[in-house]
């Protein structure tokens, strides 16, 4: 739908990432310079914030701090993991949405997230069309997992994959350097697609890597795990470097780290966690070796002090690349990459996807990329990430720690 004059309304929703503020950077600046849009807001807590008519005035921000969004990790405006059901089941969310939406003139909505929060915007947007309320929906994609369909990565990705491989070779290193054994296990995040944990293979590729690499896309077998530390150990003078996935299953479906029954988030998911230590205490009782478990946990997400810069300049491209097709009459779509490797040189393309593609699906990595019996990546993997990882991205320091942006965070309409 052309030619819109109204307020726009971007939210965050799921997991943060280091990048997911430059998106919103992305949006802010350029839908404050739009003509056809009349007000800017910001939702506190996603979705959460348009049901109970909690959102920022955007417009009231310095915009020397909205460029530092940029640099400053986590969701700046809060994130929420709240699954909208079905309007066919109960309409009751969607029509205070629309609610507020009429009362603020919104014409432009923005939702930035994984493969939920796709939903979520899919959701919305096919609702609104319903009930024929024009507004123009554009999906922003945000998840370190990498496993939104459609697009050649995503935004965040990068960095986490960096921080998870420049602290792979930290650990390396640290963990050879006595003359006894150590076995160090470390679990990355990633519920049923391994990108993350592949990432691994970019700190091999610098010498200083993981002896065994476990991804979910594989079944997990604790027994033939114990046999794969005892061979690397009987070759490394009892020195092991293991990486695993959280989400890692046994052949029958079952996360080997899920938590009590009926531990979930907000979106059903089974909450995961505690692998490492596990793993840790099974190969203590049948090597006898001194064991480290790490788990990276929300370091992976927020460490935005090790960011990609090419990750931080695409994330906050695809904000504005957001508005700018809104603007344009575009609706119902989500933001995806296009790699163009023309002439041998890496280029991210921003396009356009139909939204009801991504929601709630899961790209994996390619099952040709796993070798060695499910405990190694193939080069395939380097070839992909390496050109997203370049460059840094740092918060300038105020006393020697980084400045965040810090937003006055003004409600619309006070």
């Amino acid at each position: 739908m052309k030619n819109l004059v109204g307020a726009c309304m971007f939210g965050q929703s799921g997991g943060p990432t280091s990048v997911i503020n430059s998106s919103a950077a992305g949006v802010f600046t350029e839908a404050l310079k739009q003509g056809n849009i009349t007000a800017v807001y910001g939702a506190e807590h996603g979705i959460l914030g348009i049901l109970n008519e909690k959102f920022f005035d955007m417009s009231k921000e310095d915009p020397k701090e909205l460029e530092l969004l940029k640099y400053t990790p986590s969701s700046a405006l809060g994130s929420a993991r709240y699954k909208l059901k079905d309007a066919s089941v109960d309409d009751t969310d969607y029509k205070r949405i629309l609610e507020v939406f009429k009362k603020y003139n919104v014409r432009y909505f923005f939702y930035n997230g994984g493969n939920d929060s796709m939903d979520t915007c899919n959701k919305i947007s096919k609702y609104l069309q319903s009930v024929g309320y024009e507004c123009n929906v554009i999906g922003v994609p945000k998840t370190i997992d990498n496993d939104l369909f459609g697009t050649d990565h995503c935004p965040g990705f990068a960095s986490a994959a960096k921080y998870i491989a420049t602290t792979i070779m930290e650990v390396d290193l640290d963990a050879k350097v006595y003359d006894f054994g150590c076995v160090c296990i470390i679990e990355a995040m990633g519920r049923n697609a391994g990108w993350l944990t592949a990432a691994a293979k970019l700190a091999n590729h610098k010498g200083a890597g993981a002896d065994l690499i476990y991804l979910p896309e594989v079944p997990f077998d604790i027994d033939q795990f114990v046999e794969d530390v005892k061979g690397v150990c009987a070759k490394n003078n009892n020195k092991c470097i293991a990486v695993v996935s959280e989400g890692i299953k046994d052949k029958d479906g079952r996360y080997i780290s899920e938590g009590k029954a009926g531990a979930n988030d907000g979106f059903g998911h089974a909450q995961l966690g505690g692998l490492a230590a596990r793993l840790a205490a099974i190969i203590k009782e049948n090597l006898n070796v001194k064991v480290r478990p790490i788990e990276l946990s929300l370091m992976q997400r927020c460490g935005a002090h090790l960011a990609s810069k090419q990750d931080v300049e695409e994330a906050f491209a695809a904000g504005a690349f957001a508005v700018k097709s809104a603007c344009e009459g575009e609706t119902d779509k989500m933001v995806i990459f296009e790699r163009d490797m023309t002439g041998g040189q890496y280029k991210c393309n921003c396009v356009l996807m139909p939204l009801e593609l991504a929601a709630n699906t899961e790209k994996t990595v390619p099952l040709e990329w796993i070798t060695d019996n499910g405990t190694g990546i193939s080069d395939a993997y380097v070839d992909y990430a390496l050109p997203l990882i370049q460059g840094d991205a740092k918060a300038p320091l105020e006393d020697g720690l980084p400045r965040f942006a810090k937003l006055k965070k003004v409600y619309a309409g006070k």
